[in-house]
């Protein structure tokens, strides 16, 4: 596809590694596209960064019509960038604009901004390990009246945002408390969709968690308040007995990229991995017995994320000594390596830049 590619005038110099954090410094271009209905999608651009402006009835301003994505660009030691899994990213956000009712991407041309923006921004992928260029595609519906129907007009953009290392100072387990009173989404609703609305739901029970010590909540299912479903904004596994469980995608679950691949990896190490329903009641009875043996989250922001401490009602568990366990190490050893290109890539899920 014809990309014009604007360069800026005033470009910006990139900060220590150390202080990056995250989602807090910008590259210099942003990627801009807009979409009309019987036209499709045009004028495909790269940018100077900058505010965008919004006609004050649009869409997303009122009723959420709003998606994004996640994922990295990754240095490797030999100085090539390159990413992971990107067609994973593409397929779950058109999914994802599917059940919005927005409008859907060229798979192939989607790929192709994904490579053209990241060569352009090139200097701003960090160097150090556990470092990367956080890339966060979104869509959003800009039709200019208050009516509620599906989306006419819309614009897809790319933004990149130079990251730190999500563990500078070591994998800590995490405290946890199982979330009874609020719920994430339901089936039948927008949880396997990656858009805005499901984590501005989320934040409550995460502030209230925060308040009593814990990290996030672990959510239950919407519909019979029984079965475990997310940790935060992450999915979620248990080494119960030797058995990896998950808990399966009913539709109000997100189908995490970093799920899938996990997935994959401890099948591939010899793992029995399930794919089930797990109530909290399995869980707890699991805790009490001592068959749980590991639990941890996963995304792209942390690849794993251990948990130490379960809490649910007025009691509370450690898991795995309140250490990462040896599953979970293995898991972030593996998938990190893949990223940054210290192991072979034996599942082909590399793209390089």
């Amino acid at each position: 596809m014809e990309i014009k590619i604007t360069k800026t005038t005033t470009p910006s110099v990139m900060p220590a590694e150390d202080k990056l954090g995250f989602g807090k410094v910008f590259t210099d271009h942003m990627f801009v596209m807009d979409y009309e209905e019987g036209k499709g999608w045009f004028d495909a651009r790269i940018v100077p960064f900058g505010r965008i402006s919004l006609h004050p009835a649009s869409t997303v301003l009122h009723y959420g019509a709003e998606i994004f994505e996640g994922l990295k660009a990754y240095r490797r030691a030999d100085g090539g960038v390159q990413l992971f899994r990107p067609m994973e990213n593409i397929r779950r956000m058109n999914n994802s604009a599917e059940r919005m009712s927005l409008p859907l991407l060229d798979e192939q041309d989607a790929l192709e901004i994904l490579t053209k923006f990241v060569q352009l921004e090139e200097r701003f992928v960090p160097k150090s390990f556990g470092t990367s260029l956080y890339l966060r595609p979104f869509m959003f519906g800009n039709d200019e009246s208050l009516g509620v129907h599906a989306v006419k007009r819309a614009t897809f953009m790319l933004i990149a945002s130079p990251s730190g290392s999500y563990y500078a100072e070591g994998i800590n387990p995490v405290k946890i408390m199982i979330e009874s009173e609020d719920v994430r989404t339901v089936r039948g609703g927008t949880g396997y969709a990656k858009c805005g609305g499901n984590y501005a739901a989320s934040t409550r029970a995460g502030e209230r968690a925060s308040k009593k010590g814990y990290s996030q909540v672990l959510w239950l299912d919407g519909v019979e308040r029984k079965y475990i479903e997310e940790v935060g904004a992450m999915n979620v596994m248990f080494k119960i007995d030797g058995e990896i469980v998950t808990p399966m995608l009913t539709g109000s679950i997100l189908p995490g990229i970093t799920r899938k691949s996990c997935i994959e990896v401890l099948k591939k190490m010899g793992y029995t991995v399930s794919e089930r329903l797990l109530s909290v009641d399995e869980l707890v009875s699991a805790l009490e017995s001592g068959k749980l043996e590991e639990a941890w989250g996963c995304g792209t922001a942390a690849v794993v994320s251990p948990i130490g401490k379960l809490a649910y009602g007025d009691k509370e568990y450690v898991v795995s000594g309140g250490q990462i366990g040896e599953v979970t190490q293995k898991l972030y050893d593996t998938l990190t390596g893949i990223q940054w290109g210290k192991l072979e890539d034996t599942f082909g899920w590399v793209y390089k830049i």
